[in-house]
């Protein structure tokens, strides 16, 4: 068994019907699809399961529903982010941690403030969480980029246990595996990178693409991790073409086709996003067909 937070954790679409309502039967078949592929920890309300558009009483009882459904008592990791610093404190104080391992809290986003925000917002939220606090850098969500420096500093706080690194910087993922504590986690938040960030230290992937084919990608991490870097990275040319078109027209609207295409759940989606255009589907059609997928 691997560590907490080591290894492949799908960021858990939400299965929608056609009439924008959440699909609890899809979303079981999704647990158990992620489940039986091998994967080590979930994450829940993430972007990918368009936390944005989903309202409090769905997110409680689509977590509620997913701890029901845990058959392998997978770690859980909660979506919980904001850029309302005490929003996002009261948030805490209103949900039930019980069966919820740690809280995955985005970098504050639009209002865009200086690494002295930045630092201050995690403390309040790492003070006032029941659970420990893993970050998420993400510039192209946030519109800025945490730097070495702010993690590094952040890390230091002793309920802050890692980051999801999206910000595609392998300089910077160096540079904060080189300092960091020793027990501190680097989490890749980019499918593609998830390799050469594990490369770099990294411990895994909070992924995307894991929700379609978690068996063929959680294969190619864990092959990472055991240092085999000759599979993994064979493995990983077979994601390179399809990876661009998960986000073409938006996340999750791509690997939710996949999934339909898949024959797994709806890729019925939630305004402001669209269900996948023809186009998008064909060309992802010739790539699975192409890839091997």
């Amino acid at each position: 068994m691997r560590p907490k937070f080591h290894g492949v954790a799908p960021a858990l679409v939400t299965p929608m019907l056609a009439d924008g309502q959440v699909d609890y039967q899809g979303l079981k078949k999704l647990i158990q699809h992620v489940t039986d592929g091998g994967v080590d920890y979930m994450v829940v309300h993430g972007t990918t399961g368009e936390s944005a558009t989903t309202d409090k009483n769905e997110q409680k009882a689509i977590l509620d529903f997913i701890k029901e459904n845990n058959s392998k008592n997978l770690p859980i990791v909660y979506g919980l982010g904001g850029n309302n610093t005490p929003n996002v404190v009261q948030a805490l104080k209103d949900i039930d941690f019980q069966g919820v391992d740690a809280i995955l809290s985005v970098c504050p986003y639009y209002n865009k403030p200086g690494a002295r925000g930045v630092i201050a917002h995690y403390t309040a939220i790492a003070d006032a969480s029941p659970v420990p606090v893993i970050m998420y850098n993400i510039p192209g969500r946030s519109g800025i980029n945490m730097t070495s420096a702010t993690t590094l500093t952040l890390a230091e706080h002793p309920n802050i246990i890692g980051i999801k690194e999206a910000s595609c910087i392998i300089e910077q993922c160096m540079e904060i595996n080189k300092d960091k504590p020793e027990d501190f986690l680097l989490i890749s938040g980019d499918d593609v990178q998830g390799v050469p960030i594990i490369a770099c230290g990294g411990v895994g992937v909070m992924s995307v693409i894991a929700n379609a084919l978690p068996a063929r990608f959680t294969e190619m991490i864990h092959a990472a991790l055991d240092g085999d870097f000759l599979k993994a990275r064979t493995m990983l040319g077979s994601f390179l073409a399809i990876d661009p078109l998960l986000y073409e027209e938006g996340n999750p609207v791509g690997v939710k086709k996949i999934m339909e295409i898949k024959g797994l759940i709806n890729s019925d989606v939630r305004l402001p996003l669209m269900k996948a255009s023809n186009d998008l589907e064909q060309r992802m059609r010739v790539v699975i067909s192409k890839d091997g997928l």
